[in-house]
């Protein structure tokens, strides 16, 4: 058996590849719509409301223990040959499906694009007097730089570009820099990203040799201290005035050179890590880390990823420069069928944007290509018309937006340890508290009873729901779809909104399986 490196074989793949006990529902006499927005009521006559039995208390401080959720949060992560895919070929009518799916997720703010991933080292731009190096496979030119300049300008958005670093060549990185920064103009090229999670570069194979062995990009033992030669060489050729965005890396034990490498190149503006909390890859099934719904929807899923990056965040903070999981999604190796696919997926996602909030991330990047399992939506073009089906994880996404608008902070929250539900609170700038109930139970309904600061006379909530966890159609957001497929971006149905009025000072809310509800305060 060889032992040499694995060859990355295909775009995504082969890097790092990387109990509740039921609440008894009480007798109601009260509206069809006021019970299913589970709103508990009196039996009738004058007898006042009361909280039911074995409902779930929370309580939602004043306090705010997070920064403000900065505009762009959420944004979106393409590696560079999927780019046509998403935007479309003509730079005159970029895709309007993807740009308004985009829209809705930063609730008006610019949009963070980052390209990059694998090919951020498979690609480059072709370079005079130099060969095609061996482990590049898609060459960049004018068609891609039209589409994505579109695409951009149609966004305002801001484009996080990765250069090719392990190709070890100056005049290559400089030629792809030059190039992307000619096409694009400065004003929508947020950072130069160099490389790509280089602590693989002697482990992982860049191409195949003729006997079809992988070859990896450095020799072998190479770490972190000939990192930081390489990039101060290769990065002292790309163009001055844009700031450079790293490390990229996907590794643990590289955060604690995170210091080293802010220390030895000031024009770093944008600090990055990369966070799948499951590996289809290289993974026995018997491990937490393997795919499976329920391993998804583990507390470690959702809070490890963040939990992980917390002391980088700070040490980046400290210098005053932004930080960024510019590669997240939930499996790694392009995601896993039956997981990355499914409603679990979008609990997850909204679980884990919270975490991220919660240690001071300043956005996340959700990681994304052409006929990736775990891809928000996918794209078809026929017949001179775009169709978008739009996945699970773009719901919880999406919910996570409307919760946590620019500018929103967390709220301090009591509930009973262990089980269900999770819960997230925010205030946002228009002064509204906000609260997410996530019941991540297969079977049992959860009643809640939700204590919010001041004396509110009402609110309202909606619901994120599908007919099952394992789902992959069927989700609703307050009563609304895309539906399998859509021609238009625009939720439709009926929207079920329900009001909420205090229960004995509390809002008490009826919490189905595996659901999120938003629950959105009104004011005295």
């Amino acid at each position: 058996m060889s032992l040499a490196p694995a060859y990355r074989s295909s775009e995504g793949e082969g890097r790092h590849r990387r109990r509740h006990r039921p609440v008894r529902w009480l007798p109601v006499a009260a509206a069809a719509a006021a019970f299913a927005a589970g709103v508990a009521t009196a039996d009738g006559g004058d007898t006042p409301p009361t909280i039911p039995k074995g409902a779930v208390r929370i309580d939602v401080g004043a306090r705010a223990i997070s920064r403000p959720v900065p505009p762009g949060f959420i944004g979106l992560s393409i590696e560079y040959r999927s780019a046509l895919y998403y935007f479309g070929g003509d730079p005159a009518q970029p895709n309007p499906l993807f740009l308004s799916l985009v829209r809705q997720l930063t609730a008006g703010a610019s949009p963070v694009i980052r390209f990059g991933g694998d090919t951020t080292d498979w690609t480059w731009w072709a370079t005079p007097g130099i060969a095609r190096p061996p482990g590049v496979k898609y060459t960049l030119g004018p068609r891609w730089v039209q589409a994505t300049l579109a695409a951009a300008a149609a966004l305002d958005a801001r484009l996080i570009l990765g250069i090719n670093l392990e190709a070890d060549s100056p005049a290559v990185a400089r030629t792809e820099a030059e190039r992307l920064l000619m096409g694009l103009g400065r004003r929508y090229i947020a950072g130069f990203e160099l490389g790509n999670e280089p602590e693989v570069y002697g482990t992982l194979g860049w191409y195949a040799n003729a006997q079809g062995v992988g070859v990896p990009g450095r020799p072998g033992g190479y770490g972190f201290n000939a990192y930081l030669r390489d990039y101060a060489r290769v990065s002292a050729a790309l163009p001055r005035g844009v700031p450079l965005v790293g490390p990229a890396s996907g590794a643990p034990q590289w955060l604690t050179g995170l210091g080293r490498y802010l220390a030895a190149d000031p024009r770093v503006g944008v600090v990055t890590f990369h966070r799948y909390p499951l590996h289809r890859c290289f993974t026995p099934r018997n491990t937490p880390t393997y795919p499976t719904i329920g391993n998804l929807l583990s507390a470690a899923a959702s809070s490890g990823p963040a939990d992980s990056l917390q002391t980088a965040v700070q040490v980046a903070h400290a210098r005053g420069l932004p930080f960024r999981s510019d590669e997240l999604n939930s499996v790694s190796c392009g995601g896993a069928r039956g997981v990355s696919d499914t409603f679990a997926s979008a609990l997850w996602a909204l679980d884990t944007l919270f975490n991220m909030a919660r240690v001071g991330v300043d956005g996340v990047n959700i990681h994304t290509f052409r006929n990736a399992i775990y891809e928000p939506f996918a794209f078809r073009y026929a017949h001179g018309r775009w169709t978008a089906s739009v996945r699970p994880m773009y719901y919880g996404m999406l919910l996570f937006t409307r919760a946590a608008p620019p500018g929103a902070r967390l709220l301090a929250t009591t509930a009973p340890a262990g089980g269900d539900p999770r819960v997230w609170a925010t205030r946002a700038p228009d002064g509204r508290v906000r609260v997410v109930l996530l019941n991540e139970s297969l079977r049992h309904w959860v009643t809640t009873a939700v204590l919010v600061p001041g004396s509110p006379s009402g609110a309202n909530a909606q619901r994120l729901r599908a007919p099952r966890m394992g789902a992959k159609r069927g989700v609703t957001l307050a009563g609304q779809s895309f539906g399998s497929t859509t021609t238009t971006a625009v939720l439709t149905g009926s929207r079920h909104v329900y009001a909420l009025s205090p229960v004995q000072g509390r809002f008490v809310v009826r919490l189905p399986p595996a659901s999120a509800t938003l629950v959105t305060v009104s004011g005295p």
